[in-house]
């Protein structure tokens, strides 16, 4: 008789420590004056933030095509093998480097400022810590080894691209402040980071740190932690230094405004752009591989890096499909195109020629 209350004591204490963290990564809601600008921004209307233009986020009608993919199609959504990594070596003070750690994760080094871009070292992108799209690689290297930085900048609050426990792990171990677009703060600051490190920008307001000059620019996308949406803004952002400019397209669907934040911004030396996780489902959100070489081109973006692949199975489309359609169209586009490991450093200036690397892994 005594062991059915232990039993139900017990499953009660592992459910109370399943879903322990799920309520605060959620995140937090605006208020106050983060709440006022919020509503005062011209991305803002009728409770919500909005896209320059109309979209859908999801298609019904290529909706129901998903399912049937998603139940007898025999893409190979995950690697064969063995992601191969590569350990970042020290960082420089001069020249320009960008490390893609995997998904949109990537380091910038730029006029002797380092720039961390939605830093995610999280097991899995979800609030639970045992379900939800889990990694198909580890990160090439600990957070704790990651060089110090100047700025951590956010593109959306996704859990894919803004983590609970990394957010905590830079807080209490960096200095550096966190720049996110309007009323991500929110989160942060359910988070416990101080006031005095959240930088929140509209479209088009920039933020000055080392020496460098951060932008937050358009995206087309949405955002939304919980059963709530688009109370948050979302971004792409210019990283402009004395002499040098990299453009890091957050998530986003193909637009007009590329070319407009091209010739405001650029042109680049480098682009990070997100070619992964694309579907028929929600053509508006995500680009495409061909839709993110075209909107390089229209950016003037020197260097194009394809982000937002490889890391997590967000899509239904094959594991290396992204690398392989890229690097296709770049070709076809005469684009230059440099396709790292994750944990590669790439000189820009110096990038090295196309490795495919994944194909043994497709």
């Amino acid at each position: 008789m005594r062991r059915f209350p232990l039993a139900i004591g017990l499953g009660l204490a592992a459910v109370a420590w399943i879903v322990r963290d799920i309520p605060a990564a959620l995140g937090g809601k605006a208020r106050g004056d983060r709440a006022a600008r919020v509503q005062g921004s011209p991305q803002f209307r009728d409770g919500a933030f909005h896209n320059r233009a109309h979209t859908s986020q999801i298609v019904p009608e290529a909706g129901r095509g998903m399912v049937r993919e998603l139940l007898f199609g025999d893409q190979r959504r995950t690697p064969a093998g063995p992601v191969p990594l590569v350990s970042p070596p020290e960082p420089t003070d001069d020249g320009l480097y960008l490390t893609w750690y995997g998904h949109g994760t990537t380091l910038v080094e730029i006029d002797g400022a380092r720039v961390l871009f939605d830093p995610v070292w999280s097991e899995r992108v979800s609030p639970s810590r045992l379900v939800g799209p889990r990694r198909l690689h580890p990160m090439p290297q600990p957070l704790s080894e990651v060089p110090d930085v100047d700025a951590i900048v956010i593109s959306h609050d996704h859990y894919d691209h803004l983590d609970m426990a990394t957010v905590q792990t830079l807080v209490a171990t960096r200095t550096a402040p966190f720049v996110v677009p309007l009323g991500v703060g929110a989160h942060l600051e359910r988070w416990n980071v101080p006031a005095e490190r959240i930088i929140e920008l509209d479209w088009e307001e920039s933020t000055e740190i080392a020496g460098i000059r951060l932008t937050a620019t358009a995206a087309q996308h949405f955002s939304g932690r919980a059963f709530v949406r688009d109370d948050t803004l979302w971004a792409s952002w210019v990283v402009a230094g004395p002499s040098r400019r990299v453009f890091y397209t957050g998530d986003s669907g193909y637009f007009d405004g590329y070319a407009e934040i091209g010739a405001a911004h650029g042109p680049f030396d480098a682009s990070l752009v997100q070619v992964g996780a694309y579907a028929p489902g929600w053509p508006d959100i995500h680009m495409t591989p061909e839709e993110g070489v075209a909107a390089h081109v229209d950016l003037d973006g020197g260097l194009l890096i394809p982000v937002h692949w490889a890391t997590f199975k967000l899509a239904l489309h094959s594991w290396s499909e992204p690398a392989e359609r890229v690097w296709a169209e770049s070709k076809a586009r005469d684009v230059a195109l440099a396709i790292p490991r994750p944990g590669e450093r790439v000189d820009v200036d110096n990038p090295p020629p196309v490795d495919p690397w994944w194909q043994t892994l497709a």
